[in-house]
């Protein structure tokens, strides 16, 4: 007898490579290479740049972990949404189509069963973390089951869906530590979500061309490529201004971060600019992505983009490092 799974018969003996190769196609459809994306919950701990108490930092530390987990958890009950929704989409799509549900090797009712199991443990663990956080974990839930159905059909409102997720993850890693943000730091953060949906569209119809776009999403035949590179180039913009303008107003949050061997060579340097030292980093970073937007392939995920270009990932962890640098280590 045999089993007939992923287009190779397994004897029945070949239980083993039978479930080898089942839990890998649900570990693929379940995105691992997008759970980056969560790593943004930590923004609300990192820009507080509190070290005050190394106690309640690593308290904080460990309760944002969670809140990563259980959004990890909702967010993987979509992606199989999403999938179950899209098979005849991603059928048309060059690389979407080698997706295990639109390829059959996941069953429809076992998506369901994902979709629904997922979603139920992240907003149960959410639940048990913080009321508001479990509001914006549910909220989130909720707009991506809509996206999924109906929203990503919509001529830019899709766009800021799409934004709207990256925005909710560092809210929600904020409100689960009951952090406050910079009203110039959300502003960079909703620049940024929005400069990447963008990059999205335009990465996509890179790929598929501007007569076969309509075929894998409907929401693709009502874009243009001027319409899009109008959109990039106008967050790409209001995204390092806001960040140049968070730096500007970093000092007055908190002036103390002077290193005070700097204060016998020039008083121009006791007022703490160092964070806006950053600026051109973020730059080179918007450049490089735009770059590669029009590759096509590579842009049409983030989270993909960020992990696989060198240059592109090198200004993230010179960025970070800088970052970190002024935040934390303070006078020297």
């Amino acid at each position: 007898m045999e089993v007939l799974y992923n287009g190779h018969s397994y004897p029945s003996n070949c239980g083993s490579d039978f479930m080898v190769a089942r839990i890998f196609d649900l570990f693929k459809t379940a995105r691992p290479r997008q759970w980056v994306k969560n790593l943004t919950l930590y923004a609300g701990l990192i820009f507080t740049g509190n070290v005050a108490s190394s106690l309640l930092w690593w308290s904080n530390f460990w309760m944002v972990t969670e809140a990563i987990l259980a959004f990890t958890l909702v967010a993987i009950s979509v992606y199989f949404l999403n999938d179950l929704v899209d098979i005849k989409g991603d059928q048309a799509h060059p690389f979407k189509k080698f997706r295990p549900v639109a390829m059959g090797r996941i069953s429809k009712s076992t998506a369901m069963v994902v979709f629904l199991a997922a979603g139920a443990v992240g907003l149960g663990w959410a639940r048990s973390l913080s009321p508001l956080f479990f509001l914006i974990v549910l909220g989130y839930w909720a707009l991506q089951i809509l996206y999924s159905l109906v929203l990503k059909n919509m001529e830019v409102v899709d766009v800021f869906v799409i934004a709207l997720g990256f925005f909710l993850r560092v809210l929600a890693g904020a409100i689960v530590i009951n952090a406050h943000l910079s009203i110039w730091f959300l502003l960079c953060v909703i620049s940024v979500s929005l400069f990447l949906a963008a990059g999205k569209r335009r990465a996509e119809l890179a790929i598929l061309t501007e007569k076969n776009a309509a075929a894998h999403r409907k929401v693709m035949g009502k874009y243009t490529t001027d319409i899009l590179d109008q959109y990039v180039g106008m967050f790409a913009t209001s995204s390092y201004l806001s960040w140049a303008l968070y730096t500007f107003n970093f000092y007055e949050q908190a002036p103390s971060l002077v290193p005070s061997s700097l204060i016998l060579l020039s008083r121009t340097l006791t007022i703490n600019k160092w964070l806006m030292a950053t600026i051109p980093v973020v730059i080179f970073g918007i450049m490089r992505y735009i770059r590669i937007i029009y590759d096509g392939a590579r842009a049409e995920t983030p989270e993909k983009v960020i992990l696989s270009d060198l240059p592109l990932l090198m200004s993230v962890a010179i960025w970070g490092a800088m970052v970190v640098a002024v935040l934390y280590l303070g006078p020297i």
